[in-house]
């Protein structure tokens, strides 16, 4: 009497177990880890063939679902490896793009000002033109300081220069202060944000994100320089 060898009458499942069993917790596998995931899957798929019941043997349906499986596994690991290699480039050319900025001034959100020596600089960011274009300077205490009018200005980011004096004639003092801004296209507010002026001193790279050091105003990510000056 011919000895039957029993078999897993599921063996599709015994295959994903083994494949799930071989994954990492890393989110990017190397080619060695593709490749050994596809020798695993040949292996089991080998074993089951000789091992299978003569009298219940897998169809061609189960195999060909089953080489499906690791073909979209394999193009699933090389889609990723290929996103990695792009990402990995993109970080180096936006390193790049911040190195060449160091030493020069930039156009970031911020609302402080620094008078030094009778001059103090600023920006202005308008989503769309206006007519009229108000700065107000207030100092430490909150007090209003300056009100400046900068006339019309099309959409987008520009600086402007402060002389120190006060709405009194006087001439402040040096130290910090803050400014807000507020603009109008005829009867319509045009909505605004105010903008520091610094020089770039250096760059921070991490695994996430290149930051830009702008001196006293603090760091900054590449999306946020809104000109460069």
């Amino acid at each position: 009497m011919t000895t039957t060898t029993a078999t897993n009458t599921n063996p599709a499942s015994s295959i994903y177990e083994a494949l799930s069993s071989s994954k990492t917790s890393s989110s990017t596998a190397s080619a060695n880890a593709t490749t050994d995931m596809q020798d695993r899957f040949l292996k089991l798929l080998v074993t089951q063939l000789k091992n299978q019941d003569p009298l219940n043997p897998m169809d061609n349906a189960q195999m060909t679902s089953q080489m499906a499986q690791i073909s979209t596994v394999d193009g699933i690991e090389k889609l990723n490896t290929t996103l990695q290699a792009l990402m990995s480039n993109a970080t180096e050319s936006q390193s790049m793009e911040a190195a060449a900025l160091v030493g020069h001034g930039v156009l970031v959100p911020g609302s402080n000002l620094s008078l030094s020596s009778g001059a103090a600089y600023g920006g202005v960011e308008l989503s769309g033109p206006a007519d009229k274009v108000t700065v107000t300077i207030k100092d430490g205490n909150g007090l209003v300081v300056r009100t400046m009018e900068l006339g019309s200005k099309e959409a987008g980011a520009f600086p402007f220069q402060w002389d120190g004096k006060a709405d009194n004639g006087n001439t402040a003092v040096d130290g910090n202060y803050t400014f807000s801004v507020s603009a109008k296209q005829g009867s319509n507010t045009v909505t605004t944000t105010a903008l520091g002026v610094g020089m770039v001193s250096s760059i921070m790279r991490s695994s996430q994100s290149i930051s830009l050091n702008v001196g006293n105003l603090g760091l900054f990510k590449m999306s946020d320089v809104r000109e460069i000056l």
